[in-house]
């Protein structure tokens, strides 16, 4: 079951960042953030509302251990630091640097949840470790040019971001895993609107790129609750791997609506990934 999630969770989270990614070639990508943030808030909101989950009789713990509210709001924050260094990358124009590098995110929760007791049979680790080379791989991995320090740095801070968002979001789902989301949601918004505020500027989307936006907002907030569900369903380690898988969505999305060429690298990570899914789900 945890492993049905987190991988539900990393096509949902592909396919946000194929659509996000067309959208950021006509707009600024922080407005397109802002954007879907506050609209996967409100989709949070909606989901609290009609599960009753924070009203009932027995709601869940906010704060103590495994509580969601400061390790929601901790997870929002890093994981938006991650997007910022992610941006500011990728602006550098050293693509095949950068997201290959972010891509290993899953790294940090994997090394937490080891160091805590979790341990993982032969096959199971020789799958996590075919796994993320196959995320590595699939990004389209680039050194032809060189390596300089800025894009790798601003990468390393992207992939430490996202690893300490999904460390957290972990935590935070003991509790409550929609709740946590809603709380990163909620941290996210007031960055939002203090961009807002700073730059005056909300995008000014055309009508028909709304129902876009409100597919990114939700499938990014669904993809973020379904890993911190699937936490609960099975070894953390194994999990975070599984939801890592992403760019392996985005590419083959790119190859089969934008025509993107592959590269050879990305056939392989992708076959690897597959394998390593494979020794994972058959141990």
């Amino acid at each position: 079951m945890g492993s049905l999630l987190a991988l539900l969770s990393s096509a949902l989270w592909g396919a946000a960042d194929f659509f996000g990614g067309k959208l950021s070639k006509k707009y600024a990508p922080i407005v397109v953030l802002g954007m879907t943030q506050a609209i996967g808030l409100l989709f949070g909101i909606t989901l609290v509302l009609l599960s009753g989950e924070l009203f009932g009789s027995n709601p869940p713990n906010a704060f103590g251990d495994g509580g969601y509210f400061f390790a929601g709001a901790i997870a929002g924050l890093m994981g938006y630091i991650g997007l910022i260094c992610l941006y500011a990358g990728l602006s550098t124009g050293r693509m095949g640097v950068v997201s290959p590098i972010s891509a290993l995110s899953a790294v940090i929760p994997l090394t937490v949840a080891l160091v805590s007791g979790e341990v993982l049979t032969r096959n199971q680790g020789i799958g996590v470790v075919i796994a993320l080379a196959g995320a590595f791989c699939a990004s389209g991995p680039e050194l032809s040019q060189g390596l300089s320090p800025k894009p790798i740095l601003l990468a390393l801070g992207a992939a430490a971001g996202f690893g300490t968002a999904l460390t957290f979001m972990s935590i935070g789902s003991e509790s409550s895993a929609l709740m946590t989301m809603v709380m990163m949601r909620a941290t996210t918004f007031i960055f939002t609107i203090a961009l807002v505020i700073k730059f005056r500027n909300v995008g000014k989307f055309e009508k028909s790129e709304i129902p876009v936006l409100v597919f990114i907002g939700v499938s990014d907030f669904l993809a973020n609750l379904l890993l911190g569900a699937a936490t609960n369903f099975g070894l953390v380690s194994l999990v975070m791997v599984l939801g890592s898988l992403y760019p392996v969505v985005t590419a083959l999305m790119a190859f089969k609506f934008l025509n993107e060429r592959l590269h050879r690298v990305q056939y392989v990570g992708i076959a690897l990934a597959v394998t390593g899914v494979a020794l994972i789900s058959a141990s």
